[in-house]
């Protein structure tokens, strides 16, 4: 019996109780990213892909964003993440709002060698056990930059990091 037919089977059997994580999954980008676009686009790499044992299972999706914008400004960067095509941030009445998991800025940095850290989480209930793609897209206010890993100078100084993204996808029996 392989494996993936005896994680079913047990599942099937009610032996994984609800609340069990079923499997893991994760990407983690090591290299550096930036958009203009005021509507959300791929952050490319950053992209994960799994396939559910049972229909009752949620997804945890949980992501780490390094970021910047540009400094002094009150630039916002925006990150959801996306099943697909659909954006797994689904506020009610958003109107013209961007629904977004993270809208932070970067006005007040003192330097462009800094960035923040972008983290959420988002559970989502597929209903399926065909295989699902779940990415992180970025948005950016009024067409300026927006950096992924890297700070907004960038410079090649001991006194300038990057860092990794890292989408984490974790399937729990429902």
């Amino acid at each position: 019996m392989t494996v993936a037919s005896m994680k079913q089977s047990s599942i099937l059997q009610g032996v994984a109780p609800k609340g069990s994580v079923l499997q893991v999954v994760s990407t983690t980008k090591t290299d550096t990213f930036s958009t203009t676009s005021t509507s959300y686009v791929d952050v490319t790499g950053l992209t994960a892909t799994i396939t559910p044992i049972s229909t009752s299972s949620r997804i945890e999706v949980s992501v780490v964003v390094p970021f910047a914008t540009l400094r002094g400004t009150v630039t916002r960067a925006g990150w959801s993440a996306f099943r697909g095509s659909t954006n797994l941030v689904s506020p009610s009445s958003p109107g013209s709002r961007t629904p977004a998991a993270h809208w932070p800025s970067d006005n007040g940095f003192g330097s462009s060698s800094q960035y923040r850290s972008s983290t959420f989480q988002i559970v989502d209930s597929p209903g399926t056990t065909s295989e699902l793609t779940y990415k992180v897209m970025a948005i950016c206010e009024s067409g300026q930059t927006a950096y992924v890993n890297r700070s907004e100078g960038d410079n090649n100084a001991s006194d300038v990091a990057r860092g990794v993204s890292t989408i984490i996808l974790m399937e729990v029996a429902g």
